[in-house]
């Protein structure tokens, strides 16, 4: 798999073992991590043929997402963080049903996927930030871009 050209972002294949019962993939192992990617919930999402999650970008959260398939997902990346030295740098990538991905995606990096397949597909997160902090009693950490004009991130 190619490198990325947006710093701190990280692709890294997921490996597949298979037997006559199926398969498993270890989504993420804490021995392979490095800071500040310590996951502190995780989820898991389907996302129907044709449809868009994002774009969008967190202040201080980090995503882990794991692009497990049955479908295939359009993934976009924008570095939008103007002290980054790759900052405008973009990266797409089909992740999924064919190329079994995690992804790292560190804060103030837009990113956005989009089921590009025939079937529903699955995503897994597991980021470094509580959804609406503790107890879901604090802000949301994100900011989204469906509908600012003057930005160059799009998922058509």
């Amino acid at each position: 798999m190619n490198q990325p050209n947006i710093e701190g972002v990280v692709i890294r294949p997921l490996i597949l073992n298979t037997d006559g019962r199926g398969w498993l993939i270890e989504l993420f192992r804490t021995d392979e991590l490095q800071p500040p990617i310590s996951p502190l919930m995780s989820y898991v999402s389907m996302t129907k043929p044709g449809l868009l999650r994002g774009p969008h970008e967190h202040r201080e959260q980090t995503d882990y997402f794991c692009f497990i398939g049955p479908s295939t997902f359009l993934v976009r990346l924008w570095d939008n963080r103007k002290d980054s030295r790759t900052f405008g740098a973009k990266i797409e990538i089909e992740l999924g049903e064919h190329n079994k991905a995690s992804v790292i995606v560190p804060p103030g990096v837009v990113h956005g996927y989009k089921n590009i397949g025939t079937v529903d597909g699955l995503m897994y997160n597991a980021p470094n930030r509580l959804y609406g902090g503790e107890g879901k009693d604090g802000p949301i950490d994100e900011i989204r871009y469906e509908n600012i004009d003057g930005h160059k991130f799009s998922m058509e």
